[in-house]
């Protein structure tokens, strides 16, 4: 990743996307090209969204619930605008010119009702709707000037107000179109194309703003000042200028002054920080923008928001200054509320904004566990981040586990920067640094977390006193954890509990915070242990704990331990068995003591020992020649692999002081599938020979019962291992993961069973292996080795347990966990692979429906080995038509990788929710009469199918896969496709439906030749029929006897199609020439005559045509 530039230090604000609202409309059905997003509105409570269809979705913020659905015949949605006072009323106008104000009625539980109508605007397009501050009023303005207003009749008015009906009065006709409409304290603000005005509507008063006029769409709105000192001042007025200017006007209307930012906007723009794709930052400055303000809106604290179709900026108009501009694509409209900017495209798509500082914004990504973006931001501004304001949100200790989150493999130029940010880091209370000069010397202060400084007077030197307080006091703390740790290990040896091995000895993490418990548990004062480094004294004593509690235990299991067959056959065996055994188990804990002493102080030695090993295996495999060859690429990676073991194995972790001596016993001695697995199968003959036929049960007992164990520890997988047991050095990492994921492509495993062995690498040494690479392997060899795509799950699995999107998914709320698994699509397919299966496992059917909105990311391969093959068709038909028509099949093309799932998905999409083959097939294997009429739940997603371009082997191989599924459609276009012809005939008259002998669904003859084989075929068809109608040997309900036979396919209704296209001369040769005798009915005889009289006219006509051109021609030459 390259390095991340550094903003300048007078930007301190970023746009931020953190909820995707795609699922949202995805579940309106608002992403199709049919139906579209057409305005957008906001207020503290709804989010509302009009439609093309004239719909009006009313969306519940909190949570993103659909509420409520008001419909509108009068035309598509248009304009939509929120009451500020009273989340109860909503205005909407419709491309007819028609207004409506609806009471929802939610505090009632009643139904919407609509409250206010209005007709004034018949005809003309409505520009903009505004709500009155104060009163159920809304004024609109359209595109030939008018501005009106309509009142809503309400309850709340008091009673009877609902039955009054209020007139529309028209306030103004301005002398072009409005642009837009604003409304403060009593006076309306309008802007039009030309200029802006000013009404008040109690004294029906107007001024004009300005005395220069303008032409174009230019926006205009109120400013109120309502913070410090200018709270009870009347609001400003800002109306946009030509050429990047806005004026600043009283409440009265006389301009101020002018802004000018058509040189402060030569300043780069800022990224959009957005889970879509990474931020990036170009310092180079931008030339000058001139620009249109086509709407200006009152944003948050004291800014004013402006767009254009490619950017949206963001002014501070009371200091002149740009607080920022970001690019955004084809804006076509915004809403907004308090901080939030809902940007409505002119896609239909959606976008939800937030306006806030840069620390803020890092603590918001930090919560949504966003950890790449949330240090790019970091980095971009950390002159915000440095200050010691920002402690407050993001104290020290998050910034540190900022970085232990980031992977050092691919973000390694980001942690290096990150550090540097860490370490210029401002102390809490640097903040008022600057001012102790100010206090006198005989004093000093701090201040609270509320901003009021605390003077403490110098004579009792108090400041001193607490801070040689709290050295003291982490000093002392260090001692009497010292003691409490060391208490509490006796404690638990004397009363005889299990004991647990030290906890900083197998996992850094779980080891501090194991410590900082125990010290909570002890100690009066609460104080961050798990930021402190642990004595090396609590280590030690923890060894020598654990390996006298090992002694006494392992006495204590041989009293009560049951011994076996083999003890039982042998009495010499029996009566010093049991001495023996004590004392080399005893023997074996000294051992263990020595050599748990003898390597507590060498991991070094080890980590050093597989660095060469590894250093070396990396230089072997650059030489192309080992590199290209697997045989020499395998030895060298088995000759490494011993060292793995060794260094980082199971074996190694369960000898190493992290893991007690106790379950190492356990695991040597008592487990049956140990060495004693291979003796207890040599004691079995001999018992066999002792006590044949007649043996006692109490002496196969044992042996059925280890047999059994032997089985059990057999079946039973491999523990997967997502963190590595011991701390390894960057550096050495990456190479550990390069060599462990190429043995993992390569398969090479010790284990006689390859399959069983890659799965058991797998999950031994998951924490070192590249997920992703792992990931395409397992894909690769899914259909050779399933077990390796269901440990690689399983695994992901555990390493993605502690996120927080886990709850998410857990509570069932669908539509929540998609728009969180959204933000994680940046971390990369395999953790957002397992929190899709965790998905899937919670809904079903519904929740694979959804995930073709994470494609590319999750690929059809994924979902493959994830869902039944009921719920993968679902997803590959909404993954196919969420394209456009016209890419629709180049993009199915592109999923077929390898081709051989070309034929796997035909047959998955001829099986689902398809027509029972008695209904499309005969019993002997010919069509059904109109049995390609049935209904094909996957029917556009098997058109596609058939019409991919494939090779020769391949389409026969899928038309004789449509026609043993009765799938005529796809059989028919196969056919025409591979020159079978005749075939498609034969089948077109089984069917008996002259409407596929049309383009391009059907094959329609192209010579005089194919119009005889077709009448021909549909003679004998006919004749077949009327036998098996007369006989009545079939007996079902399809039957092609019907007496109404327009579409069917017989020998005339095919001459007159020949007539229609040849001429009826020619048809009734070609039929003469068949063979076939046939009367015509009068309707036939009329079409033919008909057809010749046309024909007739046709010539004459052409033929005065061709001679009024002769003549034409011959008098131009004269």
């Amino acid at each position: 990743m390259p390095l991340t530039p550094a903003v300048p230090e007078n930007h301190s604000h970023v746009l931020a996307e953190f909820d995707c609202l795609d699922p949202l409309l995805s579940a309106l059905r608002l992403d199709s090209g049919r139906l579209k997003c057409t305005c957008v509105a906001v207020s503290r409570k709804w989010l509302a969204l009009g439609t093309s269809a004239g719909g009006l979705h009313l969306i519940q913020k909190e949570g993103w619930k659909q509420r409520i659905i008001l419909t509108h015949k009068e035309g598509s949605i248009t304009q939509v605008a929120c009451c500020p006072h009273d989340e109860d009323f909503v205005a909407v106008a419709t491309s007819q010119g028609l207004v409506v104000v609806w009471e929802l009625q939610l505090e009632r539980r009643g139904r919407p009702e609509r409250v206010g109508l209005s007709w004034e605007h018949r005809g003309h397009s409505i520009t903009s709707l505004c709500w009155d501050t104060s009163a159920l009023r809304v004024f609109v303005g359209d595109a030939a000037g008018k501005v009106s207003y309509l009142r809503a009749g309400s309850s709340k008015l008091g009673k009877g107000s609902a039955f009054v009906i209020f007139p529309i009065q028209t306030v103004t006709t301005v002398d072009s179109r409005v642009v837009q409409l604003g409304y403060q304290d009593g006076r309306l603000l309008v802007s039009s194309l030309s200029r802006c005005y000013l009404c008040d509507t109690e004294k029906e008063k107007f001024w004009r703003v300005g005395n220069k006029e303008r032409d174009g769409e230019y926006g205009a709105c109120f400013f109120p000042q309502n913070r410090g000192l200018l709270v009870g001042q009347p609001p400003l007025l800002y109306c946009a200028r030509p050429g990047s200017r806005i004026w600043e006007a009283s409440f009265n209307g006389e301009v101020l002054s002018t802004h000018q930012f058509k040189q402060l906007l030569a300043c780069p723009p800022l990224p959009l920080i957005t889970f879509r794709n990474e931020p990036n930052y170009n310092p180079a400055q931008k030339s000058p923008q001139s620009l249109t303000f086509s709407k200006l809106l009152y944003l948050g604290d004291q800014n004013l928001l402006t767009w254009t179709d490619s950017a949206v900026y963001i002014f501070t108009p009371q200091n002149g200054q740009v607080l920022l501009w970001a690019e955004v694509k084809d804006v076509a409209d915004v809403a907004v509320h308090r901080g939030e900017l809902f940007c409505l495209h002119g896609s239909g798509r959606l976008s939800h904004l937030s306006l806030l500082s840069a620390e803020r914004c890092v603590e918001r990504l930090l919560r949504r566990e966003s950890w790449t973006l949330a240090a790019s931001v970091c980095c971009m501004f950390q002159h915000a981040i440095i200050t010691s304001r920002a402690r407050k949100s993001i104290p020290m200790d998050r910034l540190e586990h900022l970085k232990a989150q980031l992977s050092s493999s691919t973000d390694s130029e980001l942690i290096s920067q990150l550090e540097e940010v860490i370490a210029k880091l401002e102390p809490p209370d640097s903040a008022s640094s600057s001012r102790r000069s100010s206090i006198s010397s005989h004093e000093s202060f701090n201040v609270l977390d509320c901003g009021i400084y605390r003077v403490i007077s110098r004579r009792g030197s108090q400041s001193d006193e607490e801070t040689n307080s709290l050295i003291n006091q982490s000093t002392s703390e260090e001692e009497q954890l010292k003691d409490f740790s060391f208490v509490q290990e006796e404690d638990q040896v004397d009363h005889g509990l299990n004991f647990l091995p030290a906890p900083e000895f197998s996992d850094p993490q779980s080891g501090e915070r194991t410590e900082a418990d125990r010290s909570d548990q002890g100690l009066p004062f609460h104080l961050p242990l798990s930021f402190r480094p642990k004595p090396p004294r609590i280590a030690l004593q923890a060894v020598k704990d654990s390996v006298s509690s090992f002694v006494k235990k392992t006495t204590e299991k041989i009293n009560t331990l049951q011994m076996n067959s083999e003890l039982r056959q042998r009495p010499e065996y029996r009566e010093t068995g049991q001495n023996e055994t004590i004392s080399s188990t005893t023997s074996y804990s000294e051992d263990l003591e020595n050599e748990l002493c003898n390597e507590g102080f060498n991991p070094e030695a080890d980590m050093q020992e597989l660095r060469t090993a590894t250093e070396k295996a990396v230089s072997q495999i650059q030489d192309p020649l080992v590199l290209l060859d697997p045989v020499c690429l395998r030895e060298a990676l088995q000759e490494w692999l011993p060292v793995l073991e060794r260094v980082l194995g199971p074996e190694a972790t369960d000898s190493n002081l992290d893991g007690s001596g106790e379950d190492r016993w356990e695991r040597d001695y008592l487990n049956p599938c140990t060495e004693q697995q291979g003796e207890s199968t040599e004691i079995v003959p001999e018992e066999t020979k002792e006590s044949p036929e007649t043996g006692s049960n109490s002496k196969r007992q044992p042996t059925s019962d280890s047999a059994e164990n032997v089985t059990s520890c057999r079946s039973c997988p491999e523990p997967i291992r997502v963190v590595s047991p011991e701390p390894v050095p960057s550096d050495l990492s990456a190479d550990l993961t390069e060599l462990a994921t190429l043995y993992t492509e390569l398969s090479c495993f010790r284990s006689q069973n390859e399959a069983l062995g890659c799965s058991a690498f797998l999950r031994r040494y998951f924490f070192l292996l590249d997920q992703e690479r792992v990931r395409r392997m397992c894909l690769l060899c899914y259909q050779e080795q399933p077990g390796m795509m269901s440990s690689f799950t399983d695994a992901m699995l555990e390493l993605t347990q502690s996120s927080k999107v886990v709850e998410v998914i857990q509570k069932g709320d669908l539509l929540k966990s998609l728009r969180n698994l959204r933000e994680l699509e940046a971390w990369g397919a395999p953790h957002l692979l397992a929190h899709l299966h965790r998905l899937y496992e919670k809904h079903g059917e519904a929740a694979v429906r959804s995930f073709s909105q994470f494609y590319p990311t999750i690929t059809p391969a994924d979902v493959m080995t994830m869902a039944q093959q009921s719920h993968f068709l679902p997803y590959l038909d909404n993954l196919v038509q969420s394209r456009a028509e016209e890419h629709r099949l180049s993009f199915l093309q592109s999923l077929l990788e390898p081709e051989s799932l070309r034929h796997d998905w035909l047959e998955l999409a001829l099986t689902h929710d398809a027509p029972q083959h008695c209904d499309t097939l005969t019993p002997d294997g010919q069509p059904r009469w109109h049995s390609h009429c049935f209904s094909w739940g996957y029917r556009r997603l098997l058109s596609l199918l058939t019409r991919l371009p494939a090779d020769l082997s391949s389409k026969e191989k899928m038309a004789e896969t449509c026609r043993s599924h009765g799938y005529w459609t796809g059989y028919i276009y196969l056919c025409k496709e591979l020159q079978r012809r005749t075939e498609a005939f034969s089948t077109i008259c089984q069917l008996d439906d002259i409407s596929l002998l049309e383009e391009p669904d059907g094959v329609e003859p192209q010579t005089l030749d194919e119009w005889k084989v077709l009448i021909q075929l549909s003679q004998q068809h006919c004749s077949a029929a009327e036998s098996q109608r007369v006989t009545n040997v079939n007996g079902s309900s399809w039957s092609n006897g019907s007496e109404d036979s327009e579409g069917k396919i017989s020998p005339e209704s095919l001459t007159l199609v020949l007539a229609r296209r040849a001429g009826p001369d020619r048809a009734l040769k070609v039929l003469e020439e068949c063979g076939v005798q046939l009367v015509f009915s009068a309707h036939s005889e009329l079409v033919c005559e008909l057809l010749r009289v046309a024909e007739k006219r046709q010539r004459a006509m052409i033929q005065t045509m061709l001679e009024r051109c002769d003549r034409f021609l011959w008098s131009q030459h004269a």
